[in-house]
């Protein structure tokens, strides 16, 4: 029978029918998948547990006309409980698959697949604050779609910086020939703690106070809401917290 196995993140499930379900995941080697999952929503079903948003797990599948179908799911990170659990986990969780169904929808890499299984293990672990490791994962993702920020010269011209106007829209920094009017200012410490986020450079982003993470996070909503050409709907629900 034509069917594949791959390593898979759960990103999304929609309600088929009485008792199926149909799960958008992202694959190790097979990019963005949606296949139909026969049965999981009957309290019979041996691995319907493993197929919610978050979860982590390698399945097999079958190569359908429309849809591929899950045959086995077998469980590799269970972080969707201690996701669920806590409210700002669950909200910024949602926003990073969300964004990753988006990103991943055309083309996707291992890399993208690797990168949203750490972010999913630090936030159930609780290893830095929500909000962090979401603009975290947002940055690094936009920049392996080739989307990455400018810190330092000016993303327009290419004048030397480093510059404090920052624009999203235009690639990061700028200089004040190119800045659009009103463009926000965020200073030196604003650009050095997004290039810490890109990096992953924990230490400096866990001594952050929480107005500033929450202000840089707002630049980082934007810029990923406007290449991604669509907005992040779970992106309300992290303001609301903030």
């Amino acid at each position: 029978m034509p069917t594949y196995r791959d390593e898979a993140v759960v990103l999304r499930t929609h309600k088929l029918g009485e008792a199926d379900r149909i799960v958008t995941l992202l694959t190790k080697q097979h990019g963005r998948v949606r296949a139909v999952a026969k049965g999981v929503r009957r309290t019979s079903s041996k691995f319907g547990a493993r197929l919610e948003p978050f979860m982590v797990v390698d399945a097999q599948f079958y190569i359908g006309r429309n849809l591929d179908i899950v045959q086995q799911a077998d469980s590799l990170g269970s972080y969707g409980a201690d996701i669920v659990a806590d409210y700002e986990r669950y909200t910024a969780a949602s926003a990073m698959v969300e964004a990753a169904d988006r990103v991943n929808e055309a083309e996707s890499t291992s890399q993208q697949f690797f990168l949203l299984v750490g972010a999913l293990r630090a936030l159930s672990r609780g290893e830095h604050a929500p909000q962090a490791i979401m603009d975290s994962y947002l940055l690094r993702a936009m920049a392996l779609s080739g989307w990455a920020l400018s810190f330092e010269d000016c993303a327009r011209c290419g004048a030397p910086g480093p510059h404090d106007r920052f624009v999203g829209q235009l690639g990061g920094s700028v200089c004040e020939a190119c800045a659009p009017a009103g463009s926000p200012r965020i200073g030196r410490s604003g650009l050095s703690l997004l290039a810490a986020l890109l990096q992953g450079d924990w230490e400096r982003v866990d001594a952050t106070p929480s107005r500033d993470l929450s202000a840089a996070s707002g630049l980082v909503a934007a810029y990923a809401q406007f290449h991604l050409e669509r907005a992040i709907r779970s992106f309300s629900h992290v303001e609301k917290h903030r």
